[in-house]
C-alpha cells in the first residue's frame, strides 16, 4: 500500500484538478456566445469541445499559473504538447461528469448557489454582499448574471460529485497501523559522494566532436524568429483613467460607506417596542398606538423604571430580557426612523413614539462613542478612484467591442484607438513565439498573432485578444527577424565545456558503480563516508525521493548494507549500519488512515470516470487541437 500511495502522487495530483474545479470567480471556461466558434478539439458524446473554448482554458489556466509564479512565470513551459493533452483530458473529464449529472437531473439549489455567491469577495462592499458591485464585475467580463449563475451553479455541482465520490474511500485500522511502521522506520545512514568535478581535468573533447554536436543538434543553436511591436492595452483600470465623477456622488458613497472610512460615531440604546404586526388593520395600529402612548407617559413619569417597563412591556424578546438594552450601533445597522431617533437623542434622554415597520419604538439614549473619521476631503480621492472603477467596469463591454473593430478596420496603425479612448502606444522588443519580456504580453494566443503574414508582412493590427481577464491588447509589428542559427564560433567554448561535464559525470557513475560493487562483496575502502545519520520516509534529511526508495527497499537485515543513487553531480553510495523501528502513536495512525482512505477515494474516482469514458464515444482532433494553439 505504501508503494501504491508513493508511486501514485500523479494520480492524486490528477484528482485534486478535477476536486478544485477553478470557478473560483468565472467558471473553468468561457460560457461567452462565441464558443461554438472554431474547429472542434474533442467531442464526448456528440458535445463539442471547440478550439475557442480550449484555447480560453488554456489561457485561463495560464492566467492563474503567472499569478502564483510571478515574474518566474515561463509561459512555453507550460505550453508543451504533454500539457495541452493533459489540459484537454481535464476538459473532457469535465463534460463526462457533466453529462453524467444531466442524465440524473443533479444539480445545486438556489439558495446555496446564492450564499455562493454572496460569500465571493470581490461581491462585497464592506463585508456584505452588494447586487450592484456584483453585477457590475459580473459585466465587465462580458456575462449576463443568468449566464453566469448557470455557469457557476454547474461547476458548483460538478464539485458535490467529485467530492462525493472522493470521499468515498475507505482503509482498515489495521492496514493504517502497518503503513504508519512503514512511515515511521528509521534506518541509519551515511554517504559518499563520487563527485564529476574533480574529474573534468581526466576528460579531452576532440574538436571533431563539438562540430559534430553543433551539427547533430541545430535546434538547440537556432535563434528563433523575433518581432518588435507596438501594443495599447484596453482594460478596466484604463478605462478609468478618462471617466469623471459629479462630486454628489461621491458625497453620497462617502456617507453610505462610513466604515470604510474610519470607525464612525456609535449609539448605545434601549427601547420598549410595541409590535404591529405586518398587514395590521387601522383598528390594530390604533390599539397598540395607544399602549405605546400608556407606556410611554409611564416611562416620562419615572425614567429610572425604563429597564424594569421594557421587560415588562416590550415584544422585542431578544432585547427585553436585558432591560431593552441593545448595545452600540453606528449608522446603517438599524432601521431608518429607529437610527435617526437615536441619533438625535442626548444621553440619557427619551424619545418621543418612533414609528417603523416593526411598531412603536420608545428609546433611550445610554451612551455615545465618539467615531475617528477621515473627512470627505481625506477620503475624496480614493472614493473617486473606487468609483472610476465601477463605472468603468460597467463601460468595459461595450468599449470592448468598439475597441475591436477599430483596430481592425483601421488596420495599418494603432493610432486611433489609442486617440479614440486615449491609451498610450507601447513599444516592446524581441519577443517570440514562445515568450515576451512583457508579463502582460505572455499569452499563447496573442503571441501566435504576432507571427502570421498578416502582422508580419502585410503589417496589419493583429485582433483585439483578451490577454486577461477584462484586458484586451491589439499590437503592430514593426520589426521582423527571421530564425537564424548561432555561428559555431560562437558558441563552440560552451559545447565543449558541456561535453566534458557530460563526460565527466558518465565517468563518476561508472566510478561509483564500481565501488559499491565492490563494497556489496565485502572489499573496497568504508572510507570517505560522511557522518551517520537517521532517516525515515516521513523525514528524509534532505535525501532524494529516489534514494529514499532504494535505502528503505534495501535487505538491511545484515549491516552494514549499500545502495548507490545517481546524482546531478555524480553517484551517491549510501552505507545502512542499522534499522530503528519506531512505534506510532494513535494520532499518527489515524492521520495514515485517512491519507489511505482520500488515496481509495481517488482511485475509486479515476474508476468511476473511466467507466464514464467507456460508455461515452470520446473522439479527439489531434489537428484540431494542435491548430487551436498555434
Amino acid at each position: 500500500m505504501f508503494d501504491w500511495v508513493h508511486n501514485n502522487k500523479r494520480l492524486m495530483q490528477v484528482m485534486l484538478a478535477l476536486v478544485a474545479l477553478p470557478f473560483a470567480f468565472w467558471g473553468i471556461q468561457s460560457y461567452q456566445s462565441a464558443v461554438n466558434a472554431g474547429d472542434e478539439v474533442a467531442s464526448v458524446g456528440g458535445q463539442k469541445i471547440t478550439g475557442r473554448e480550449f484555447t480560453d482554458a488554456l489561457n485561463q489556466q495560464q492566467d492563474r499559473l503567472r499569478g502564483v509564479l510571478g515574474k518566474n512565470f515561463d509561459p512555453a513551459a507550460f505550453d508543451t504538447p504533454a500539457m495541452r493533452k493533459e489540459l484537454l483530458e481535464r476538459m473532457i473529464s469535465q463534460q463526462l461528469l457533466v453529462r453524467f449529472a444531466a442524465r440524473r437531473y443533479l444539480t445545486v439549489g438556489n439558495v446555496q448557489l446564492q450564499e455562493v455567491i454572496a460569500s465571493i469577495p470581490a461581491f462585497q462592499e464592506n463585508g456584505k454582499f452588494s447586487m450592484q458591485r456584483y453585477a457590475a464585475m459580473v459585466g465587465a467580463q462580458g456575462y449576463s448574471v443568468p449566464a453566469f449563475e448557470q455557469s457557476l451553479r454547474r461547476d458548483l455541482t460538478l464539485q458535490q460529485i467529485t467530492a462525493a465520490l472522493s470521499d468515498s474511500g475507505l482503509a482498515s485500522r489495521e492496514s493504517a497501523r502497518q503503513f504508519a511502521l512503514l512511515r515511521a522506520e528509521q534506518r541509519e545512514v551515511a554517504e559518499r559522494t563520487i563527485a564529476a568535478e574533480p574529474l573534468r581535468s581526466q576528460v579531452k573533447i576532440k574538436p571533431d566532436a563539438v562540430r559534430a554536436y553543433y551539427d547533430g543538434n541545430p535546434d538547440r543553436f537556432r535563434i528563433t524568429e523575433r518581432v518588435n511591436v507596438d501594443y495599447v492595452v484596453l482594460s478596466a483600470d484604463a478605462l478609468a483613467a478618462s471617466e469623471t465623477i459629479d462630486p454628489k456622488e461621491i458625497q453620497s458613497y462617502y456617507e453610505s460607506n462610513a466604515a470604510k472610512f474610519g470607525e464612525p460615531e456609535q449609539r448605545r440604546a434601549s427601547h420598549i417596542l410595541i409590535a404591529v404586526k405586518s398587514g395590521a388593520s387601522a383598528a390594530e395600529k390604533a390599539k397598540a398606538r395607544e399602549k405605546a402612548e400608556r407606556v410611554l407617559a409611564e416611562v416620562r413619569k419615572s425614567p429610572g423604571r425604563f429597564a424594569e417597563l421594557a421587560k415588562k412591556e416590550s415584544d422585542d424578546s431578544g432585547s427585553a430580557s436585558q432591560g431593552g438594552d441593545l448595545g452600540y450601533f453606528s449608522r446603517g445597522m438599524m432601521v431608518r426612523p429607529f437610527e435617526d431617533a437615536a441619533f438625535r437623542l442626548k444621553p440619557d434622554q427619551i424619545s418621543d413614539l418612533v414609528e417603523s415597520d416593526f411598531g412603536y419604538h420608545i428609546i433611550k439614549l445610554t451612551g455615545i462613542k465618539s467615531g475617528k473619521m477621515k473627512t470627505l476631503e481625506q477620503a475624496r480621492l480614493a472614493i473617486e478612484e473606487e468609483l472610476k472603477k465601477q463605472h468603468a467596469g460597467r463601460r468595459f463591454a461595450e468599449a470592448a467591442e468598439n475597441f475591436s473593430n477599430v483596430v481592425y478596420e483601421q488596420p495599418d496603425s494603432l493610432k486611433p484607438a489609442a486617440d479614440k479612448f486615449k491609451l498610450a502606444i507601447q513599444h516592446a522588443e524581441n519577443l517570440t513565439r514562445n515568450g515576451a519580456g512583457v508579463p502582460l504580453l505572455d499569452n499563447p494566443k496573442f503571441l501566435a498573432a504576432l507571427f502570421t503574414d498578416d502582422a508580419v508582412k502585410n503589417r496589419r493590427n493583429t485582433e483585439a485578444i483578451e490577454v486577461a481577464p477584462g484586458t484586451l491588447v491589439s499590437a503592430h509589428v514593426t520589426d521582423f527577424k527571421p530564425a537564424s542559427l548561432r555561428p559555431f564560433d560562437e558558441v563552440k567554448d560552451a559545447i565543449a565545456s558541456q561535453l566534458a561535464q557530460e563526460e565527466a559525470l558518465s565517468l563518476a557513475r561508472r566510478r561509483g558503480a564500481e565501488t559499491l560493487d565492490a563494497l556489496k562483496k565485502g572489499g573496497g575502502s568504508a572510507e570517505g563516508f560522511g557522518p551517520a545519520k537517521l532517516v525515515s520516509r516521513d523525514d528524509p534529511k534532505g535525501l532524494s525521493g529516489e534514494a529514499v526508495s532504494r535505502i528503505f527497499r534495501a535487505d538491511a537485515s545484515k549491516p552494514p548494507a549499500y545502495v548507490g543513487v545517481d546524482a546531478p553531480t555524480g553517484y551517491v553510495i549510501y552505507r545502512i549500519s542499522r534499522v530503528v523501528d519506531v512505534q506510532p502513536d494513535d494520532a499518527k495512525e489515524r492521520a495514515v488512515q485517512t491519507e489511505l482512505s482520500r488515496a481509495g477515494g481517488a482511485q475509486e474516482f479515476l474508476s468511476f470516470l473511466a467507466g464514464l469514458r467507456a460508455d461515452t464515444k470520446v473522439d479527439i482532433n489531434a489537428a484540431a487541437l494542435e491548430k487551436s494553439t498555434q
